[in-house]
């Protein structure tokens, strides 16, 4: 196994982008959608900047070795490869990670293709070999882990907080969730057979249990 694979906590952790082209985007914006604080360096910036949250400050200037520092991160994402594998050497130097966007050879780190639906992240990598099929494998997993599975594990997230409210043994759920899932409730949710899924939930763990009133609340 050429890479350790890890799903890493980014909230709050300062990222630096190098390059505001629309890969730069893409970096910036995926470290932002996991909580990560992004600054993005870059002498111009593309289109998709123009909207962008708080979390992510632009700066219009030239890349400099002082901006890695106390990074937890750097993406080297501009078009020009010799200041990729500069940006690289400079984080190096640091002791900071650092990803050249396309060229994972150069990279401490290759970013997988990832597949969401809700709580469900499943990333694939081929280890920097062909990015291609990896996007190939993710669309094919799509069609087996669809939007109902979002439901689904939102659903088992619930009914795990309800028993525990009401002084269930955790280590006496599983054959309960076992025998749950068993009844392939992600493809009830998608033929939206609620009274198929109340008749489960009913059996497997008692009559208090409602899929409206658990799927509600995610809300409250």
């Amino acid at each position: 196994m050429k890479y350790y694979p890890v799903f890493m906590d980014m909230k709050g952790r300062d990222c630096l982008v190098v390059g505001g082209g629309p890969v730069g985007w893409r970096k910036a914006s995926g470290l932002e959608k996991s909580g990560a604080n992004v600054t993005v360096v870059s002498l111009q910036f593309s289109s998709e900047f123009d909207d962008i949250s708080s979390r992510i400050v632009c700066c219009l200037k030239q890349y400099e070795k002082s901006d890695i520092q106390g990074k937890f991160f750097v993406f080297a994402a501009t078009d020009k490869a010799a200041l990729n594998r500069q940006i690289r050497q400079d984080a190096q130097a640091q002791n900071v990670l650092c990803n050249i966007a396309d060229s994972p050879g150069d990279s401490d780190f290759v970013l997988p293709s990832t597949l969401e639906q809700g709580d469900l992240v499943i990333a694939v990598s081929t280890s920097g070999s062909s990015p291609a099929v990896a996007r190939t494998v993710k669309h094919r997993l799509a069609q087996i882990f669809g939007p109902e599975y979002e439901t689904f594990l939102m659903l088992m997230k619930n009914i795990r907080t309800k028993l525990l409210e009401e002084g269930h043994d955790p280590d006496g759920h599983k054959k309960m969730f076992y025998r749950f899932i068993e009844e392939d409730i992600p493809a009830l949710i998608k033929a939206k057979d609620e009274k198929k899924i109340n008749s489960v939930l009913n059996t497997v763990f008692g009559k208090q249990f409602n899929f409206q009133d658990l799927v509600s609340a995610k809300e409250s």
